[in-house]
This record gives structure tokens, C-alpha cells and sequence, in this order.
């Protein structure tokens, strides 16, 4: 009996082994004080499978980074200390009093959570909440920060106009061009916004390392996240695509991309065609 047990734990542990992705060329990359950035399409089971495999390898290996997560509000950063205090190694006692998005699905982000209470690294809540966001869309930045803020973020500077071009086409490919020319304006400064707020999570915690997991076009190089870090923050930096098949890569949006299978999902547009948006759905196409 004790043999057949043996033989079956090592079949089993032979084929969880068999079925592990093996190593990305750009995984070598993760170690020390680098900044990763790994994007993903939000209902892709299979992206969140790949990424943690590659997150569990690399801590399997030593790195220890801080977490940063689009998926947690900047707001809720107290609660998720807090919640640490008090059950050390809950993941879901920490989502049950940080996470405040009600479209995101949890299950895919849980295991992230965990692994970064399994090794006691900070875990980051990296977004501006979906308030801030309405109310500079509305307002424009100073509706929310300060001047001190505004300087500190980058965003007392001028935007460059490929820069913003490229983030109202993006917003417009999201909506299903389905949004009038004239809101993508505002949707775009509050993207912009997130990509800054995002940043400066990065930016803190840049010393020993850090991973933020956010949605592909947050991580592009061209338009995204790493186009707020100066320039030896961005050197230090690994963007990384999680695309579906089919999905174009543009050229210099990321150091490396990793295709998997379309998830099945009902065609997003369909909601836009049916019924025309009066206002941005949160879970809306990407860019959220």
C-alpha cells in the first residue's frame, strides 16, 4: 500500500510538473530591484494562471518584490493593512475589507493576494478609485490633488499631444467607438491619471523590487505607466503584454509579450450597440 502511494504521489507531482508553463526568456529579468509590469485582459483565466506560475518561479527562485495591484484602490490601503494585522495569511479577510470594485473578479486576483501574505512582501493598492477618476474626468486633475500632489505625480506638466492622441484612440477602440469624439478628452485624463497614481506606487517601492499587475494598456511603454517613471526607473523596468490570440502587439508597447487563447466571453460591443452609453460603464473594455 505504501508503495502504490508513493507511485501515485510521484505520477501526480509528474503531472502537475508536465502541465507547469515552462520559463519565459524574460523571466531572467526578475530579480533584485527590478520593476515588472504584467498586463493582462481582465476575464482571461488563462493569463492569471500563466502569471502566477511565472510570480511563484521567481519567488521560488529568491525575489522578493512588493505587489502592486490596479485591482485595489490607493483609498483602501489602511484596511489592507489593517486586515493583515489582524488574520495574518487571510486573503480573502484582506479583499473582504480593501476590494471596493465590484466588477473585478476576485477568484483571479485571491491567489495574488495570497502569495504575497504566503511571503510577507507589501502588497500595494495601486489604483485611483473610480470616484477620483469621475471627478477628474469632470473637473481635471486639481479636482482631486493638490498642487504639492500634482508635482509629485508629474501631472502639473503638459501632456504631449502624440501622447494624449494615443491614449483618446485607445479609449475609443475600448468603448467600440461607440462613445462621441468629445468625452474621450476627459476619459482620457482620468486614465492618465491612473497610469501616474500607478507610477508613484512603483516609484515608492522601486528599492528592493516591485510587480504591478495592471491591464495591458496600463503597461505599455508608449502610453502607459512606464512613460510616468524617469528615466532610471524605466530602465529598470520590464513591461510585459499578456495578449489573446489575434490581439496586435504595437510595436514598442512592450519588452515582451505572451499570447495564450481567447477567452469566451459574449462580444463586449454588443452592450454599446444595444444600448448606446450615457455614461462609462466601469467594466467596460479595456482601458479601465
Amino acid at each position: 500500500m505504501r508503495g502504490s502511494r508513493g507511485l501515485a504521489l510521484a505520477a501526480a507531482l509528474a503531472t502537475a510538473c508536465a502541465s507547469a508553463p515552462p520559463p519565459e526568456p524574460w523571466e531572467t529579468r526578475l530579480s533584485g530591484d527590478a520593476l515588472v509590469l504584467m498586463g493582462e485582459v481582465h476575464d482571461n483565466a488563462e493569463q492569471h494562471r500563466l502569471r502566477l506560475a511565472v510570480l511563484r518561479r521567481a519567488f521560488a527562485a529568491g525575489w522578493r518584490p512588493a505587489i502592486a495591484m490596479e485591482q485595489l484602490d490607493r483609498e483602501h490601503q489602511a484596511e489592507l493593512e489593517r486586515a493583515r494585522r489582524e488574520r495574518p495569511g487571510d486573503a480573502q479577510h484582506v479583499l473582504d475589507l480593501a476590494a471596493s470594485g465590484a466588477s473585478w473578479r476576485w477568484d483571479f486576483y485571491r491567489p495574488f493576494v495570497a502569495l504575497a501574505l504566503e511571503h510577507d512582501v507589501p502588497l500595494v493598492a495601486a489604483n485611483l478609485s473610480r470616484e477620483d477618476a469621475k471627478r477628474i474626468a469632470q473637473g481635471g486633475f486639481a479636482a482631486v490633488f493638490d498642487a504639492g500632489a500634482l508635482t509629485a505625480l508629474g501631472l502639473d506638466r503638459p501632456i504631449a499631444s502624440d501622447w494624449q492622441a494615443a491614449v483618446e484612440r485607445e479609449i475609443d477602440a475600448g468603448h467600440c467607438h461607440a462613445l462621441p469624439p468629445a468625452s474621450w478628452p476627459a476619459l482620457a485624463r482620468a486614465q492618465l491619471a491612473r497610469d501616474a497614481v500607478m507610477a508613484a506606487a512603483l516609484r515608492e517601492h522601486a528599492a528592493h523590487g516591485v510587480v504591478l499587475l495592471a491591464g495591458n494598456a496600463h503597461v505599455r511603454r508608449d502610453l502607459g505607466v512606464p512613460r510616468w517613471l524617469p528615466p532610471e526607473l524605466g530602465a529598470r523596468a520590464v513591461a510585459v503584454g499578456f495578449l489573446e490570440a489575434g490581439d496586435a502587439a504595437p510595436e514598442g508597447a512592450f519588452d515582451a509579450v505572451v499570447y495564450t487563447a481567447r477567452a469566451e466571453r459574449e462580444d463586449p460591443c454588443t452592450a454599446f450597440t444595444n444600448n448606446p452609453p450615457r455614461r462609462v460603464p466601469r467594466d467596460s473594455k479595456e482601458p479601465r
